[in-house]
This record gives C-alpha cells, structure tokens and sequence, in this order.
C-alpha cells in the first residue's frame, strides 16, 4: 500500500503541475484585463503646473521662463574643458591663498596651513538658463542659473603647538542666481575692462566638512548654523545692489582716450649734414606719436640752412604716457624726387615730468637701433621744448566712477577759452555704392583732414574710430565735414573711388550741450545714415 500511495501522489503532483501550467498560459494571452487604458501622449503646454512639477520635479528655468535661453552648448563646452579648468582655478587659489595663509599664520602662531589635496572633482557646473540684458549703455548683463552637485575633494593639513589637525570638504552643493556685467565695453582684446558680479537672490551651499575623519556636520544644530551662517555673509557682501569688480585692464589705456596733451616747440637744430651736391640742404622736421594712426606734423622747410630755426609750436594728444614715444625726423626737401632723411630720434613720454618744461638737445641717430655702428657718425643735433600736462587725477577718476557718459576735462595746457573737439564715428548704415561699397569716413575740420579704417564689402560698416581736434577757441561758427566714401578694389582699374554721402554738422550745439551722440542723414545718399558722437572738454 505505501508503494501504491507514494506512485499516485507523483503522478497527481506530475499531472496537476503540467495542467496548471497550460492553463496558465491560455489564460495569460487570451485573458485581457478590463482596468487597462492606452498610453495617451499629451503636449507639455497642456499639463498644469502642479501635473509638470509631478513629471519633471526640476524644471530648467528655459521652460519657465521665457526670457531665459538654453544655452546646451555652453554646458557641453564646460563639460569638455573641465578637466583643464579643474586644474587651473585650483592652481589660481592657490596662489592667492598664499599671502593671505601665510599673513594669518604667524598673527594666530599657526606653524603652517597647507593643502595636502585640491581638486574640485569631476563634475563640472551646469548652467540651466541665462538671461541677457540689452542697454543703451556700453556694458553687457548677464544672469546664468547656476546648480553645481561637484564631488570635490579639499584636504588641509594645520600644523600648531607640535599638532597637526586635518579639515577635508566633501559633496559640495551650489545654487546660485548670480548677474554678471562686462563694463565698459571697449574696443581692446578681451573688448571689457571690468567684471562686476553680484548675487540676485541669496545663494544655497550644502557641503560635508570633516575634522580628523570625523563628519563634524552631523552634530545636531551645526549643520543649520553654518548655512545661515554662510547665506548672510555672502549676501552681506555680494547680494545686489553690492558687488564684486574684478578689474581686468585699465578703461583709459583700453579705449585709447586722451589722458593728456604734450606741447613740443621746435626750436632749432645745428650742425646737419649737407645732403645736396649744389648748395645746401633744405631741412624740415616731420613729428608723430607712436601708436598714432594720424598724419605726421611738420615744420617750415629752411632753405639752404645747416644750422635753422624754426621756434615752431605743436600739439599732441596723449593716451598712454607709459609707452607712447614722440617720434621725430629731419628730412632734406627735394624739389624732384624722394625727400631724403638727415636723421631721427625718439622721446619716451614717460622720462618727461608732469606739467614742467623740458629742453632736449637731441643727436640724429641713422636709425633707433642702439647697436647700429652707423650711429657713431654725427649727423647733427635737433633742440625741442616738451611740456606734458595731464589730465587732473580726480576728473580722471570722475570718469571712471561715472561712466561713459561723462564728458572729460581738457589738460591744464589747453589754450584760454579754447578746448579739445572729440569726434567719435561709430557706424553707419544702409550705404551704396555703384560698383563697390569698400566705406571709410573722412572727417574734414578746419582744414585739418582724418580717416578712419576701411571696411570691404560692407553696407553697414561699424568704425568706432575716435579723433581729436585741438582748438584754440570755441569752434561755435565752425561746421564738421563728415564724407563717406568707397575704396576702390585693388583690381578696379576703371572704377575708382566712390562718393556715398556727405554731412556738414555745425557744431554749435556741442559747444553748448558739450556732448551729442545722433544719427545723421548722409546727402546724395538713398538711404544711407551715419551715427556721430562729438564731445566739446574744456580745462
């Protein structure tokens, strides 16, 4: 019987295994549940904000906020040079955590703070949105969304009284809303001068600081005391309206504006070298500053004089005194044919002393190479009178406090009741020319003629190109002649130059509202504008 029963129960188990398995089966693809609906695909525009916050918990602020912009292809870019950057702003806080380490070390009798480990980890920021701001000023505002979820890694070591102690940071969090400004704009690489930065809104920073291994922030209350802590002195010094500047250069060097005048008197030159086979030579002196895109000045031509004296008076503008040079060259006037050079020497502007007079008896080198044997030969002497009147200091910090649109003070130097005229040609727009449009600006006053850069190909050439006249009087009855012209390609033989449009532009109202900025018509031009600022400085 116990045979019998243990043969039947295998095969009921066998039986009803294989049964229950069929079964199964037909029910599971012949059996459809009642409760089950089709997926149905919705447009986000058609969810709520609750049912969006449910589906996707984080939102980038692009989707929220349409005047924010995606900006992927930074985050790509940041996400490809993390590496390098890694290193490079650890590398940079270092070194300027080191005076102020080693400035704190012996007023606490620390014996020393190093850092045994420095890196920000591998996981760059991410940028989730930037708004950009567009003013009437020259400045660029920007407002990125910052989120940083980094992995850093920053051990240092404190030695003191014979111990050593070891703070690590760890799982560092950053939101932050900050507005970064470019200002002023300047046409100079890397084209701004100053990086303001300042926080929107008070920034949140999460992160795990541990003391001799031990995870200090898990003591109960510590945790909330360092991040108030932190938000309100962060925002005590950064939260807008207060700012961090960052200076990168200075605005007067970078937008090349005048900084001062130099008076140079000509007076006379002795001992030149005779040049003409027939008689003598026929000196005159050409003067120009370095880095100056302006004609050269001259003097009188001495006929048949060796020894001449001009007594000739002029005026340089000034705008950087550390490296500008006042360049000067005798040549020998020839009738027919190549003016031939007697000599040449340089001033340097910053061996000249501020607002005094100095007597120069130059010798006239062959040319500026010091180690050029042809020097030692005598060619003459050249004598100059050169005074240097700077700006005031404080108009000059006037102007940097200010802005842009603070007119500046002429130099001390200026002649009485005169001033200096500053014209600045930014663009102009919609020009045409018959069979090339290659526009320049020539700036034509008081017999005085200058140009800015040519531009190909372009009807809507931007110049930005800034000149300046010395005027012995208020310029009140005067008028600016601004042309506009084509350059003729290299390979225009038959057509050459190309009038696109003219203005005169009287120069009584910039006399009196000492600075406009306007867009002017251009005369015998369809539609063709130019835009014109003019600033009248006076002392």
């Amino acid at each position: 019987m116990g045979v019998i029963s243990t043969v039947l129960g295998f095969s009921g188990f066998g039986f009803g295994f294989s049964a229950g398995i069929v079964i199964g089966y037909f029910l599971f693809i012949y059996v459809q549940p009642n409760d089950v609906k089709d997926v149905k695909v919705r447009p986000l525009v058609e969810y709520d904000s609750k049912s969006l916050e449910a589906i996707l918990p984080e939102i980038p602020l692009w989707v929220k906020n349409p005047d924010y912009d995606r900006i992927d292809w930074l985050n790509r870019f940041l996400e490809l040079m993390w590496p390098y950057l890694n290193k490079a702003i650890c590398r940079t806080a270092q070194e300027v955590a080191k005076p102020i380490i080693d400035e704190n070390t012996a007023k606490y009798k620390i014996d020393s703070v190093e850092f045994e480990t420095l890196t920000l980890g591998s996981l760059p920021p991410t940028l989730q949105g930037m708004k950009v701001y567009v003013t009437e000023e020259q400045e660029l505002i920007m407002e990125p969304c910052l989120k940083w979820a980094a992995n850093p890694n920053v051990t240092v070591a404190v030695k003191a009284y014979g111990l050593k102690a070891t703070i690590q940071i760890v799982d560092l969090q950053v939101f932050a809303l900050p507005r970064i400004t470019l200002k002023p704009l300047v046409p100079t690489f890397p084209c701004f001068a100053k990086i303001l930065v300042s926080l929107m809104e008070k920034p949140h920073v999460d992160f795990g600081l541990k003391l001799l291994g031990a995870d200090i922030m898990a003591i109960p209350g510590l945790y909330r005391f360092v991040q108030e802590t932190i938000k309100k002195q962060v925002a005590a010094m950064y939260l807008w309206p207060k700012t961090l500047e960052v200076p990168i250069m200075d605005p007067s060097k970078a937008s090349k504006k005048p900084v001062g005048i130099l008076l140079v008197k000509v007076v006379r030159a002795q001992n030149l070298r005779k040049k003409d086979l027939l008689g003598k030579s026929d000196p005159y002196v050409k003067l120009k500053m370095s880095d100056d895109k302006l004609p050269s000045k001259k003097t009188a031509v001495k006929r048949s004089n060796l020894n001449p004296e001009w007594n000739e008076e002029f005026k340089f503008v000034v705008t950087d005194p550390e490296t500008q040079a006042l360049e000067i060259s005798v040549f020998d006037w020839e009738q027919v044919g190549k003016h031939e050079k007697m000599g040449m020497n340089s001033v340097q502007l910053k061996d000249l002393p501020a607002d005094e007079t100095k007597v120069s008896t130059l010798e006239l080198l062959k040319t500026m190479d010091p180690n050029d044997v042809q020097n030692e030969k005598s060619r003459g002497q050249l004598t100059l009178e050169l005074t240097y009147k700077p700006f005031k200091e404080e108009d000059m910090e006037k102007e940097g406090t200010e802005g842009t649109d603070v007119v500046e003070k002429a130099p001390d130097g200026t002649p009485a009741g005169g001033g200096l005229l500053c014209v600045i040609v930014h663009e102009a727009q919609d020009l045409e020319g018959k069979h090339h449009t290659n526009p320049y600006a020539k700036i034509i006053f008081k017999g005085e003629e200058k140009k800015t850069k040519v531009i190909k190909k372009n009807r809507d050439p931007r110049w930005e190109d800034e000149f300046e006249f010395v005027c012995e009087e208020p310029p009140v009855n005067d008028k600016l002649h601004v042309e506009v012209l084509s350059k003729a390609p290299k390979k225009g033989l038959i057509h050459g130059k190309e009038n696109l449009g003219y203005i005169d532009i009287s120069l009584a109202d910039v006399i009196s509202n000492k600075r406009i900025n306007e867009k002017y018509h251009l005369i015998d031009s369809k539609n063709g504008q130019i835009q014109i600022e003019m600033q009248w400085r006076t002392s």
